[in-house]
């Protein structure tokens, strides 16, 4: 299937925004953990999150978390400490993906874990124990799902759980996160320098609400940055977020929308403030990156993003997908080190009726849609993908005056 998108140059709307669904995958492991019979209040109504819940009211030993990469970093290591013998695969895409670097540090810490397919890759089979724990060494720099997986089940381990990470640390904020939401659930931690110690204690249960996805919001803040004219309040954001993702705010400063804060959420409205270059280490905020790669090309700014090397691993290759697909729209751009990606301004002759491939991957479809406004029209590949995160963005989009058209 295919969707032609009509942008539309002045939007004044008020959304209420999906949940987070970082939030929701960890309150459901903390929850269960902490053997709550509390129900949690807004959780994501996701792919992502359904394929956790499917897991836990399923009663089956075979969990497909199909594109669910959160989910099967996550129930891995869950599942290692939960009695049973269990079976964990996914789409073929996600058995391209590598988990060793979980698997390794589960093993090394008592957990049997075996390969069905490809060493390194899902599906696995997985016969859950309780763990001793100690100590181990990770490098800074993987993917902070797989030290979060870790986290939320050191507090089970006899003997607790010492993390030493090595070398740059990326996506702190997604580990301050995890370790935030442990908070919430009764669990103290201690971290210093590069090093994280969780003592052997017991969850808390706890009556659990999740707050609205800042990830979500940034396709906002490109559509108001876009549009001729903006006004957009989007409800269940709070200032004071944990979400890594809350820095979006910050950032489209320089793109010219301002952020006012409210008791529901917070009000987007244009400002004459706009860059000429944008430079920034995304090494907090990746999931961000594509949302400034689109914006900064359709506002016609170059840019220079570093700290981008978790993106490789992602639902796709995004880097080499912006690329791809940004220069069927007329921009050309380069990357180094897997790590950088930058627009000089480099232009090219646009691909004629151009599909915007979308790579199994939500946030290709959400980044490259706004581009509408200034394009008056693109075409979005398997448009559907959006429902790994966000379920309702096309008709949230019609909402506030987005024409979409279904091609095939």
């Amino acid at each position: 299937m295919q969707y032609k998108v009509k942008g539309k140059k002045q939007i004044n709307a008020t959304l209420q925004l999906p949940t987070s669904k970082s939030i929701s995958n960890r309150a459901l492991i903390l929850n269960a953990l902490s053997h709550s019979s509390s129900e949690i209040k807004n959780l994501s109504d996701c792919d992502d999150t359904n394929v956790m819940i499917a897991a836990f009211e399923s009663g089956s030993n075979l969990i497909d978390v199909k594109a669910a990469g959160t989910a099967m970093r996550f129930l891995t290591a869950y599942l290692s400490i939960t009695p049973g013998e269990w079976i964990i695969t996914g789409t073929e895409r996600m058995q391209e993906r590598p988990i060793h670097i979980l698997v390794d540090a589960l093993v090394s810490l008592g957990a049997r874990i075996e390969y069905m397919g490809k060493v390194g890759y899902p599906p696995l089979k997985i016969k859950g124990k309780a763990l001793d724990g100690g100590s181990i060494f990770l490098s800074g720099d993987v993917s902070s799902q797989f030290i979060s997986a870790l986290l939320m089940i050191a507090p089970t381990m006899t003997k607790g759980l010492t993390i030493h990470l090595e070398g740059d640390v990326i996506s702190v904020p997604y580990i301050k996160l995890t370790l935030g939401m442990m908070a919430q659930y009764g669990v103290k931690v201690n971290w210093e320098g590069k090093t994280i110690k969780i003592h052997s204690e017991i969850y808390k249960p706890t009556r659990y609400t999740v707050e609205a996805d800042w990830s979500a919001a940034s396709y906002w803040y490109e559509i108001a940055a876009l549009a001729d004219d903006a006004q957009l309040e989007l409800k269940g954001l709070f200032k004071n977020s944990m979400q890594g993702d809350s820095k979006v705010a910050e950032l489209f400063l320089d793109l010219g929308i301002a952020t006012e804060y409210t008791e529901d959420g917070v009000v987007l409205t244009k400002t004459k403030r706009r860059t000429k270059k944008m430079f920034h280490n995304f090494v907090d905020e990746p999931d961000l990156a594509q949302t400034f790669a689109v914006t900064c090309c359709m506002m016609g700014i170059p840019f220079l993003f570093t700290g981008l090397q978790s993106l490789k691993i992602k639902e796709t290759d995004r880097i080499e997908a912006l690329k791809v697909e940004l220069k069927k729209l007329g921009y050309v751009l380069y990357d180094s080190e897997d790590s950088i990606l930058e627009w000089t301004g480099e232009r090219c002759e646009p691909t004629q009726d151009a599909v915007i491939k979308t790579y199994e991957d939500h946030r290709m479809a959400m980044a490259f849609a706004p581009a509408a406004i200034k394009l008056g029209d693109i075409n979005i590949a398997t448009p559907g993908v959006v429902t790994k995160s966000y379920p309702r963005y096309w008709n949230d989009l019609k909402s506030v005056g987005f024409e979409i058209e279904i091609l095939k």
